[in-house]
């Protein structure tokens, strides 16, 4: 049996594990930090603890190049509010399973939090969205053939992605889009031809992750905020070949927008 057998179990152990590491009983908000967004964390208020994320029950090191391998918790300004900020994230192509993927969105539920922002760089399928555009992500389309609920609960996902939510990042930033994500399960980009058929069922963004997390976080209870940072045009609409080397890039620059950005969202939550 291993540590994810039981994955409510697994998640309490590690809510646990991270209270007591960082003196902190309780984490009102949590943050996932995909591609691009890892400067955010220092923007979002003072840092309590930071944990080595092989550390904390049921996570592991990231394998992609970009994300940090750190939970942090942070305390909100003058609100008294902490932030779960989860560095570690898990993609399904990393062969790990579904709970593992989502494991982090449930640690986050079990230490308290009732919102969750979940983060990711994407593709953009708009020509109008440039790389480096945050764009809030108002639905999204699940194309992993799996899911993260098991047996017979059927979660409602009418509005999984929070009106009030992008209402109160629109107070920040007037000018954000928003847009349908599609989850792909990668690790491999989409073909021009998938990215037509993603266009041709609604869709506006493409990745790799987002979709299953903010399943389980429905499930879980949280209020969820996706920001999308389109990081490139999708295969098909971009000019050049894709590389992650250019995700990265296009993070870089945009880092001290989105952090900011992120940042005054959440101290509006």
């Amino acid at each position: 049996m291993t540590e994810l057998d039981d994955p409510q179990a697994a998640a309490r152990a590690a809510a646990e594990h991270i209270a007591a590491a960082t003196g902190v009983e309780r984490h009102d908000i949590a943050l996932v930090l995909g591609s691009g967004w890892g400067g955010a964390a220092d923007l979002v208020g003072e840092t309590v603890a930071e944990l080595p994320s092989t550390d904390v029950p049921g996570f592991a090191k990231p394998a992609v190049v970009g994300h940090v391998g750190t939970l942090r918790s942070v305390r909100i300004g003058g609100s008294g509010k902490h932030a779960l900020v989860l560095g570690a994230r898990t993609h399904l192509y990393e062969g790990r399973g579904v709970r593992a993927v989502v494991h982090g969105v449930r640690t986050a539920a079990a230490a308290g939090a009732g919102a969750l922002v979940l983060t990711n760089g994407c593709g953009g399928l708009r020509e109008e969205w440039a790389a480096g555009t945050p764009v809030l992500i108002s639905d999204h389309i699940n194309l992993t053939a799996t899911s993260p609920v098991e047996g017979a609960n059927f979660v409602d996902l009418t509005d999984l992605y929070s009106a009030r939510l992008r209402a109160v990042a629109r107070e920040v930033d007037p000018s954000l889009s928003e847009g349908v994500y599609v989850q792909f399960r990668g690790p491999h980009y989409e073909t021009p031809a998938e990215v037509r058929m993603a266009q041709r069922i609604g869709g506006d963004l493409v990745g790799m992750s987002t979709a299953l997390e903010a399943i389980a976080a429905r499930e879980a209870g949280l209020e969820v905020l996706g920001v999308s940072l389109v990081t490139n045009p999708a295969a098909g609409i971009s000019p050049t070949p894709l590389s992650h080397a250019e995700v990265i890039e296009a993070g870089q620059a945009a880092g001290p927008r989105i952090s900011a950005l992120l940042a005054a969202v959440v101290a509006k939550l």
